[in-house]
């Protein structure tokens, strides 16, 4: 089982439920933080100190308040986490149930589990544990559906990623060139147009602006 775990969530009443189940699993060293920040200072700390921590359970959504962070959510720190130490393994444990975020997240950031948070999910998070530390992919079973086919009204990371750009008011051409910063192909000005014209027909969107509107209110974004 692992030794060394890292629980982050910024509602303390969950870490401890956490922390509770992590003792019952006979977790020798837990620790809990209530921000982002904290846990990538606490993770990178431990790198350096030559004793890392095996495993990282995370929310996705914390409340801002006073302190300034250069983290804001799970997912941002997920990102950072995985490109830097990717055999860290970590367990998103959140309400956030969007088939999507699923699917970006263990596809794309190679997030080893994702569990909902509900009635059953210390017994759903137990489990969790068990087959990431046996190197296994865990999902709660309501969302394992993220794994499988998209459905006509689901959309593909690169979508995602585009039309949020577009929902923070850049331009295409604009979009072009920050898809040639990140080096994510397509991103020809020409592409960029043809796929948005795509998602307006599949989505039934009569300009950009209601396109976006509607992935918002899907929830796919």
């Amino acid at each position: 089982m692992f030794k060394k775990v890292l629980v982050s969530d910024d509602l303390g009443c969950t870490n401890e439920g956490v922390l509770t189940l992590l003792k019952k699993l006979k977790i020798k060293h837990a620790e809990q933080v209530l921000y982002c920040d904290d846990a990538c200072l606490k993770i990178k700390r431990a790198q350096l100190d030559n004793d890392p921590f095996d495993l990282f359970i995370t929310d996705l959504s914390f409340v801002k308040d006073h302190r300034e962070q250069k983290f804001n959510s799970g997912e941002d720190l997920i990102i950072a986490l995985k490109k830097e130490y990717p055999q860290l393994k970590i367990i998103v444990y959140t309400v956030d149930d969007r088939l999507q975020k699923v699917r970006l997240l263990m596809n794309e950031y190679k997030t080893n589990g994702y569990v909902c948070k509900g009635r059953q999910s210390l017994s759903d998070l137990e489990n969790a544990i068990h087959t990431v530390y046996k190197n296994g992919i865990y999902v709660s079973q309501h969302v394992i559906q993220a794994l499988g086919p998209k459905s006509d009204l689901e959309i593909d990371d690169y979508d995602i990623r585009l039309i949020k750009l577009l929902s923070n008011g850049l331009s295409q051409e604009e979009i072009s060139m920050h898809f040639k910063n990140e080096n994510r192909s397509p991103n020809s000005l020409s592409s960029i147009e043809k796929r948005l014209n795509k998602l307006r027909i599949q989505f039934k969107a009569n300009n950009a602006i209601h396109l976006v509107a509607i992935v918002k209110d899907l929830g796919l974004i």
